[in-house]
């Protein structure tokens, strides 16, 4: 029975019933009714808390009262009303959220007339994995220097996905990739995995950290640190996307010259 009192409590705090409320509207379920004393004394709270817990469940409809001071009592309404409290909430919950739904575009345009670079710091394995889900909201292709060695070694179960929900969600990328085995077993799906790879000499730019540049944000991966770091600043992708264009230029012709 105490299992299923858990139970029934859990609901009914998840319905939005406060745990006092909750306490009281129990309490006075079992007793029937009774005074602000008697259901205070069941709920164990103090009586100048259960007049105010009252009130509320008064105003829910969840009770009813009857008589006047001294000799005044609550009684429980029969729980059908608590249904018909809650539908009243999710409807209003509902219309809430139409209402929200409807000034997002406002509070976006607000949001973006600041226009401030942020920069936000991510730690371990799972921070960088949430820095490369990050890169899934991209708007544009990617461009990418990416060391495809480091980062499955990282986290060897979450790149195939990765690729997979990548292409699915039509985001290309263009990768600037070390010439290494596993560089070039990755260029082999390019098409698969949308994707454009330019394999540069791993003896010379063999480099560790993964830099994506999306949209208004650069986002780096060092998986020797095992740091993340997405930088949103318009001003600052827009150069590193300048700046990518004239290595991609160099990578591609030196991709030439490997696959001679």
């Amino acid at each position: 029975m105490k299992k299923e009192n858990q139970k029934l409590k859990s609901i009914l705090l998840g319905a939005g019933l406060s745990e006092k409320e909750l306490s009281t509207y129990l309490s006075l379920l079992e007793l029937g009714k009774g005074t602000v004393s008697l259901i205070s004394r069941k709920a164990g709270i103090n009586r100048t808390t259960g007049y105010d817990i009252l009130d509320n469940l008064l105003t829910k409809g969840l009770v009813s009262v009857s008589g006047k001071e001294p000799k005044q009592e609550y009684v429980a309404e029969s729980p059908d009303h608590l249904e018909m409290y809650i539908k009243a909430e999710i409807e209003k919950k509902k219309e809430a959220l139409k209402e929200v739904e409807g000034i997002i575009p406002e509070l976006k345009s607000m949001h973006n007339i600041s226009d401030r670079p942020r920069v936000r710091f991510y730690e371990g394995r799972e921070g960088l994995r949430e820095v490369y889900e990050d890169t899934l909201t991209s708007h544009e292709p990617i461009r990418a220097y990416a060391t495809v060695d480091d980062i499955h070694k990282g986290l060897p179960n979450y790149f195939p996905q990765y690729y997979k929900r990548r292409a699915s969600a039509g985001i290309e990328i263009r990768a600037i990739v070390p010439d290494t085995p596993t560089g070039r077993e990755r260029a082999s799906n390019d098409k698969d995995e949308m994707r454009q790879s330019a394999l540069v000499p791993a003896k010379d730019f063999y480099f560790s950290p993964e830099i994506n540049i999306y949209d208004n944000k650069v986002m780096i991966a060092s998986w020797r640190e095992k740091l993340g770091i997405i930088i949103e600043s318009a001003e600052i992708a827009d150069a590193m996307k300048k700046i990518y264009e004239l290595s991609w230029a160099e990578a591609k012709r030196l991709a030439k010259e490997i696959s001679k």
